[in-house]
């Protein structure tokens, strides 16, 4: 109890106090129009032809997640033309804890998980920062040789990249490089519905934000702005997305595992959810979808398993 209570008074300028800050910053700085992105980065190859953008979870640990996209090119033999990207949604807790520049970019919370807005030096959604990310990788004069850009998570990091790419803004200088962009949803807890209809029969009027942002679309964030719930499902299921679960992912018990009743509705684990929104994408969708769904068997919840798997270094690296 004495460990709780000074914890929580050494937190007690941020709200989120029951939040521990990150064992390491990534070393790396990306200079976007709001500030620096902290980030990891892997050692660039002589010729680019791909980069791999991986988002980490909740825990914010980007080096641990960099290290496993480079162990997952590596054994796929794709090392010589990936460059990963691993960027750092910093947050206040993290600021607080270690010594860093008033430029880098920080959240509140798990805000950058949803879209919100940073807190400093300058308000940037994460989904934004994302999107600057995608424009340097787009400029030939940086870039000359780069094909396809990867964005990828797993489990917290996975809820990033579907609700990122639900949302995303189209990017003009992508379209003119040629540049193929690609997302690989590993394992989230939850997904983004377009409506009210669920897999699971609940008590709406006990789960009354199971519609709201992150889990369906009322209440959007700012970075949405001006998209319609129409336009927005149209736009997705144009876009090259991969849904990689893990067979053995069924324990509805699992400590990470989102519990709230906004989850529930998705289904009891996260492979049954993952299996329930893909059928509810091609049930609304039958005119097909850009997207697929794989599953890697013998892997649960595990990110490096995941990348790592036969299954999971075909998905990342085309194989």
């Amino acid at each position: 109890m004495k460990n709780w209570l000074l914890m929580l008074l050494f937190t007690c300028m941020c709200t989120e106090a029951a939040e521990h800050a990150v064992k390491e910053i990534s070393p790396g700085r990306l200079l976007l129009k709001e500030g620096e992105m902290a980030v990891g980065i892997s050692p660039a190859p002589t010729k680019i032809e791909r980069v791999l953008i991986i988002i980490h979870g909740r825990l914010r640990n980007a080096e641990t997640y960099r290290q496993s996209a480079e162990h997952a090119a590596q054994l796929a033999g794709q090392s010589a033309n990936t460059l990963v990207i691993a960027p750092q949604f910093l947050n206040e807790t993290d600021i607080a804890q270690h010594p860093v520049a008033d430029t880098v970019l920080r959240w509140q919370g798990n805000d950058w998980m949803a879209g919100g807005l940073s807190t400093a030096p300058f308000r940037v959604s994460s989904y934004a920062a994302l999107d600057q990310i995608i424009e340097r990788i787009s400029d030939r004069r940086q870039f000359p040789d780069v094909k396809q850009i990867i964005i990828a998570g797993h489990s917290g990091g996975a809820q990033v990249v579907q609700r990122y790419a639900l949302l995303a803004h189209d990017l003009p200088a992508l379209t003119a490089a040629g540049v193929k962009l690609r997302y690989v949803v590993a394992n989230p807890s939850s997904y983004a519905y377009f409506n009210e209809q669920r897999p699971v029969a609940f008590n709406h009027a006990g789960c009354p934000g199971f519609n709201r942002w992150k889990y369906g679309l009322t209440d959007l964030p700012i970075y949405a702005s001006g998209q319609t719930a129409p336009q927005i499902e149209s736009n997705y299921v144009k876009r090259d997305v991969t849904y990689l679960l893990g067979q053995q992912d069924i324990d509805p018990q699992h400590p990470a595992l989102d519990k709230g009743c906004e989850a529930e509705a998705q289904g009891a684990y996260r492979l049954v959810r993952g299996q329930n929104y893909f059928n509810y994408l091609l049930r609304r969708n039958p005119q097909g979808v850009n997207q697929r769904l794989v599953e890697v068997p013998g892997v649960g919840h595990n990110g490096d398993g995941m990348f790592t798997s036969p299954e999971g270094q075909k998905v990342l690296f085309g194989q």
